[in-house]
C-alpha cells in the first residue's frame, strides 16, 4: 500500500528544507548534510550555468566547500509542492545573503527546485535546479542571456 505524504508531514519537511539552506549559507556543510540525503546519480544545475553535473556521492564535495560560504542567513518563499507516490517535487525561492570567498555579505536568492525519492521513510534528494533569475527581467535582457 502506497503511504501518503500528510500536509503535517510536507511542512515539517519544507521546514526541514528551510534549515538545511540556511546551514549551507553559514558553511556549515556537516549540518546541511544531516538534514539533506543526495541520492546516488544526483544531479545538479548550478546557479552558475554550465549542463548539468552527476554525483554518486555528494557528501565529499559538499565539505569541501565548507570555507566558501560563510555568516548567511535562509528563509524560503513561495513554496510550491508536489507529491505523488514515491517522488515530492519543491519548487520555491530561497531568499539568502551571506558571504561567498572573499566578497562582502550580499543577497544570494535563487529559485530552486528540488526532486526527490522517498527511500524508506527518507526522502533522498535526486535532482537541484538553481537559478539567480529571482526578480524578472525583460526581453533584452534575456536575450542577451540567451547569446551568453
Amino acid at each position: 500500500m502506497e503511504e501518503r505524504l500528510t500536509e503535517e508531514a510536507l511542512t515539517e519537511f519544507v521546514r526541514r528544507s528551510e534549515v538545511a539552506a540556511d546551514a549551507w549559507v553559514r558553511g556549515d556543510m556537516d549540518r546541511y548534510l544531516e538534514l539533506v540525503h543526495h541520492a546516488r546519480g544526483f544531479t545538479l544545475l548550478a546557479p552558475s550555468g554550465g549542463p548539468a553535473t552527476q554525483h554518486q556521492e555528494r557528501g565529499e564535495g559538499v565539505r569541501a566547500s565548507a570555507g566558501y560560504f560563510q555568516g548567511g542567513e535562509a528563509r524560503l518563499e513561495d513554496v510550491h509542492a508536489h507529491a505523488w507516490g514515491d517522488t515530492l517535487v519543491l519548487v520555491m525561492t530561497e531568499r539568502q545573503h551571506g558571504r561567498v570567498g572573499d566578497l562582502p555579505d550580499q543577497d544570494l536568492s535563487l529559485r530552486v527546485t528540488h526532486v526527490y525519492r522517498r527511500d524508506g521513510s527518507d526522502w533522498q534528494l535526486v535532482h537541484r535546479h538553481a537559478d539567480p533569475l529571482v526578480r524578472p527581467i525583460d526581453i533584452a535582457q534575456l536575450t542577451a542571456l540567451l547569446r551568453g
